[in-house]
């Protein structure tokens, strides 16, 4: 496997619920709802929008970086 970078995840929880998104756009698909505290592993923001993983729902996707805060 080739990869240009490597992106270790950050330690956050859901302040709020927020919908987990297969995409950037506002007409991604919906993947699952999480729960404010839920686990998630920011890998990256841009925009305002967070990538990464909920270890909970086993996803990897988008939501809004205002539904987060810090862990760690």
């Amino acid at each position: 496997m080739f990869a240009p970078h490597y992106a270790a995840p950050v330690p956050h929880r859901l302040k709020r619920e927020a919908t987990l998104l297969e995409g950037r756009g506002a007409d991604a698909a919906v993947m699952t709802t999480l729960s404010a505290g839920d686990a998630f592993e920011l890998l990256d923001v841009t925009a305002g929008i967070a990538w990464g993983i909920a270890p909970a729902a086993g996803l990897v996707g988008y939501l809004p970086l205002a539904a987060l805060e810090a862990t760690a």
